[in-house]
């Protein structure tokens, strides 16, 4: 499985892991490990998912309020946000490839 995050979007996912550790030790690593599974089934089943624009897609993060968008090409799944499900939708469109 090959993917890449966009800077942002690495960013996001960091600060996510850092909150819910705040909130509980090793909530953290549950929230790292439930993305990191939901990008493993966007790779996996890249077309399944709901297309949120042009060919961009989110897959759903089980367990909390986030998704992935997403784009696949040439066999690498690029990351553009983890996205907090309750913020901004448009917020990202800038990051689009």
């Amino acid at each position: 499985m090959r993917f890449r995050f966009h800077p942002d979007a690495e960013i996001e996912f960091m600060e996510a892991i850092d909150y819910y550790e705040r909130i509980d030790s090793g909530l953290g690593l549950d929230f790292a490990i439930e993305v990191h599974e939901a990008i493993s089934r966007a790779y996996t089943y890249s077309n399944s998912w709901a297309r949120i624009q042009g060919d961009i897609r989110r897959s759903l993060v089980d367990r909390f309020p986030f998704g992935i968008l997403y784009e696949k090409k040439d066999g690498m799944l690029y990351i553009l946000a983890v996205m907090h499900l309750h913020r901004e939708p448009n917020y990202c469109v800038d990051r689009l490839i």
